[in-house]
């Protein structure tokens, strides 16, 4: 596990452009966290990170949002989601064994369907003594297969501000 705290919306957006040059193609990243996290800054990081043109919306409503960067973008959001059939309806399952990178915000809500393995990035909210805000992000490797991410990105000369 990676474990890295950040000071502000904008550099919580720097670590997912960062991470983005470690993605392949077929990996599901799992965004956790309170609402107001920062998984939507996270997520634009990515894409960013990815080359996509387009704005990074949140797709809350949506649920799914496809990009075209250096691989497709797919950012999902579980949030509205309530019950399995909206799951099977929407082929959200598809998306995660596609040539594609897939997002989710709200894992915990299709749980039923995510892969064996996947990385997992929860997003936590703290606040100093003095009132300001941080984050607290966690890179985690479900299921065994996406170390090498973490290990890459935690070995990386420059990723330290």
């Amino acid at each position: 596990m990676l474990t890295i705290r950040t000071k502000s919306p904008e550099e919580t957006f720097r670590w997912g452009e960062r991470l983005a040059a470690y993605l392949t193609p077929g990996i599901v990243v799992a965004l956790t966290g309170e609402l107001g996290a920062g998984k939507t800054s996270f997520a634009k990081g990515v894409a960013q990170g990815l080359k996509v043109q387009e704005q990074i919306t949140s797709p809350t409503f949506t649920i799914i949002n496809e990009y075209q960067g250096t691989y497709p973008l797919y950012h999902m959001d579980a949030y509205r989601l309530e019950e399995d059939e909206d799951l099977e309806e929407l082929g959200m399952e598809e998306y995660f064994h596609s040539s594609g990178i897939t997002l989710i915000e709200w894992p915990e809500r299709v749980a039923s369907i995510l892969p064996d393995s996947y990385l997992k990035i929860d997003i936590q909210k703290g606040w100093e003594p003095s009132g300001d805000e941080f984050r607290i992000l966690y890179f985690m490797d479900v299921g065994r297969k996406w170390a090498n991410v973490i290990g890459a990105l935690e070995n990386d000369e420059n990723i330290r501000d």
